[in-house]
C-alpha cells in the first residue's frame, strides 16, 4: 500500500507560490527557480527553500537545473485559488463598485481569507459566470478549466475584424489605459493598418479610429471574426 504524504496546512505563502507556478508554468513548460523569484519578489535563496517544503508535501516536482512544475495535488490547489481570486473580482466590480483596475490586489488578500461556502455564494449570486471581468476564465468547483484559444491583437492582420476577449494585464495603469480607449473584452474592433518594426497599430474602433502601441496590442487577446 502506498503511504499517504502527511501535508501542513497550506501557509500564505504556499498558496501564492502554487498559483505564481500555475501561472508560470501554463503551457507545460517549467519555471525556473529565478523566474519565481522575480514573480514573487524574493531571493532565490528563499524561494529554492519553499520549494524542497513543497516538493516534500507531494505539491511540486522540483528539479535542480531543470524548474519546477506542479504535482496533480498543486495543481488543484493552485485552481481553488484561482477560482478564489478571479470571483472575487468579479463579485467587486458587479455589486460593490469596484473598478477593474483596482480589484486584483483586494482580490489577492481576500482569497486567502474567504471560505468555500462564501466563495459559492458569491458564484450563485453572480450568476456562476465563466470569465472574469479582464476576460481571465474562472476554474469550476471541480477544478476544470475551459482552454480558451485567443490570438493577441499585434498578430491580427490589417482588413481583419475581431473581437477582445481577454485583457492580459493586471497592472492598474495599463487597465485604466485600456478602459478609457474603450478596449475592453466584448469590444468589436477593425485593424487597419501595423506600422513596420513592431509600430504602432491603427484600429477602427465603432466609428473612430484609435492607435496603440504593438505592446499593448500583445495584451488584448481576440477572436477573429468573418466580415
Amino acid at each position: 500500500m502506498t503511504a499517504q504524504i502527511q501535508r501542513e496546512p497550506l501557509t500564505r505563502s504556499a498558496e501564492d507560490y502554487l498559483k505564481a507556478i500555475y501561472h508560470l508554468t501554463d503551457g507545460g513548460r517549467s519555471a525556473s527557480t529565478n523566474e519565481l523569484a522575480q514573480a514573487l519578489d524574493l531571493a532565490p535563496a528563499s524561494v529554492s527553500g519553499m520549494l524542497r517544503r513543497l516538493a516534500e508535501q507531494g505539491l511540486v516536482e522540483h528539479e535542480p537545473y531543470r524548474g519546477v512544475t506542479l504535482a496533480p495535488e498543486g495543481r488543484r490547489v493552485a485552481l481553488r485559488m484561482l477560482r478564489r481570486h478571479r470571483l472575487i473580482e468579479a463579485y467587486l466590480v458587479a455589486n460593490l463598485g469596484y473598478s477593474w483596475d483596482t480589484v486584483h490586489e483586494e482580490a489577492e488578500r481576500l482569497e486567502h481569507a474567504v471560505s468555500d461556502t462564501l466563495v459559492e455564494r458569491m458564484a450563485k449570486v453572480l450568476g456562476n459566470p465563466m470569465e472574469d471581468p479582464h476576460g481571465d476564465p474562472i476554474p469550476g468547483p471541480d477544478g476544470s478549466l475551459a482552454e480558451l484559444v485567443y490570438v493577441p491583437l499585434a498578430e491580427v492582420a490589417p482588413g481583419q475584424e475581431a473581437e477582445i476577449r481577454r485583457v492580459n494585464t493586471s497592472q492598474p495603469d495599463r487597465l485604466r489605459y485600456i478602459g478609457t480607449a474603450g478596449l475592453t473584452p466584448g469590444t468589436r474592433v477593425q485593424v487597419l493598418a501595423h506600422e513596420p518594426f513592431q509600430g504602432p497599430i491603427r484600429l477602427r474602433v465603432g466609428d473612430r479610429e484609435q492607435i496603440i502601441g504593438h505592446e499593448l496590442a500583445g495584451m488584448l487577446w481576440c477572436t477573429k471574426r468573418e466580415k
